[in-house]
């Protein structure tokens, strides 16, 4: 399987950091999203972070300029159908996902691979609505991608052995590292953080010590670049909930039971850096600590 065309669903945080990786390593990309502001606010970042890759001198102004021009955008989903490999990079929701799926189902060509980029959903489900589950795996990229050099590549039930070669060639190409991990719920890095941020979220929660007397403990006494309340307020504390729900209802042992603080932050709309308020307030000049 020759892979030379890459469609990307998705124009946020993720699905623009893997147009810029794609797009340097020599693939056209066409990046779709159903807002033309959340288009043109991916390509904007996509050419700051390049810029920053252009002044540490890890790439040419010419590198930055071809790249660029490799990715085409567009508001409609079915032009993005005859690529060589999609991959779905649509927010943490299993609906939303198999509707875009369906979606393009009519408009793929007869060996065109579907991935998703998912953190926690089966790829085995997601792949039985389409009509080549062979041709389907998860293409998990870690954030920011850019800077990440992991991919997790996840076989559904149905991946055949083409596809997956086809994959991790594509990951090899982008000079990034591929770890295969099995179809269970939140696969392998995420089976494992995210259950240490919703324990972090238990130890605020139960007052055992401060948003800072806990993101300190961790960076200082496990020499963790990040704190886990700080790490989950980059990611994202409904995607933190969302894969949490996904191990609670996956494998049904309460040791994956989100945080009931956890919950109550995403019910209020603090979401972390994204909403400019989690467990840190972003709306100075410097983060506070919300608790």
């Amino acid at each position: 399987m020759s892979i030379e065309t890459i469609g990307i669903v998705g124009a946020g945080q993720m699905g623009n950091g893997i147009a810029h990786v794609m797009a340097l390593a020599g693939y056209d990309v066409r990046l779709n999203d159903i807002s033309q502001d959340s288009l043109d606010a991916a390509m904007a970042r996509i050419a700051k972070n390049m810029e920053r890759q252009v002044a540490r001198e890890a790439i040419t102004p010419e590198d930055r300029d071809t790249a660029l021009g490799r990715i085409s955008t567009t508001l409609q989903l079915p032009e993005i159908g005859a690529t060589d490999l999609i991959i779905e990079a649509a927010t943490e929701n299993e609906a939303l996902k198999k509707k875009i799926f369906d979606g393009l189902l009519p408009h793929l060509k007869p060996d065109t691979i579907l991935t998703s980029n998912t953190s926690s959903i089966s790829i085995t489900r997601l792949a039985s609505g389409t009509d080549r589950p062979e041709r389907f795996m998860g293409f998990h990229f870690m954030n920011p991608v850019p800077v990440m050099q992991l991919v997790e590549l996840i076989r559904g039930i149905a991946t055949d052995e083409a596809t997956f070669k086809a994959c991790h060639g594509v990951v090899e190409r982008l000079g990034k590292t591929a770890a295969s991990a099995e179809d269970f719920p939140a696969f392998i890095v995420n089976r494992i953080l995210m259950p240490m941020i919703n324990e972090a979220v238990y130890t605020l929660y139960e007052g055992v010590g401060s948003v800072q007397s806990i993101d300190t403990s961790l960076k200082l006494g496990a020499n963790h670049p990040m704190g886990p309340l700080e790490l989950a307020d980059f990611i994202g504390l409904d995607t933190c909930l969302a894969i949490m729900n996904v191990l609670h209802d996956g494998l049904a042992d309460t040791k994956y039971r989100p945080c009931p603080l956890l919950t109550k932050y995403v019910e209020a709309g603090w979401l972390g850096r994204k909403s400019k308020r989690g467990f840190y307030d972003y709306r100075g000049e410097v983060p506070v600590p919300t608790r």
